[in-house]
């Protein structure tokens, strides 16, 4: 990854990590009439493992948050996120990088879920996610790594 860097969480970087998973899924869970704070905060906290967890860095600064977790026969993708104002500027595609060509390296696939009506359900498919399933509010994808994309 060439302009952004990856920086391992520490237990101290739970509540700023939850803030900006907040901030950056507010857009897509109003729009679906789900917005609280409370439970977007509580749901990362209740599963918060900084050995998991990277912050994500551009220009020594965190713009966003990525959870990996591997699993016996996969990787779950459980969060990616980064701040509004740095969407759209590739910084999601860079750590998508780096986390399928970790997931060819273990020869293992990669799975995740999306909110339904989030822009992110395009972006995984753009980087070669198939859907699998859908449940009543999110989109359930998987990328194999025989498929080399990327």
């Amino acid at each position: 990854m060439s302009a952004i860097a990856l920086k391992p969480a520490t237990a101290e970087d739970a509540a700023l990590l939850a803030e900006l998973r907040v901030r950056a899924m507010r857009p897509s869970l109003e729009a679906v009439g789900r917005f609280d704070p409370e439970r977007a905060r509580t749901r990362f906290l209740d599963s918060f493992d900084p050995s998991e967890t990277w912050h994500i860095l551009k220009d020594g600064k965190t713009v966003g948050l990525l959870v990996l977790r591997g699993k016996q026969d996969h990787l779950l993708l459980d969060h990616l996120y980064v701040e509004p104002g740095s969407q759209g500027r590739n910084v999601g595609s860079e750590v998508m990088q780096y986390v399928l060509s970790r997931a060819r390296q273990q020869g293992l696939p990669v799975r995740v879920g999306a909110l339904k009506g989030s822009r992110s359900n395009e972006f995984y498919m753009r980087h070669g996610f198939a859907l699998k399933s859908a449940a009543e509010w999110d989109n359930h994808y998987s990328w194999e790594p025989l498929q080399g994309a990327a």
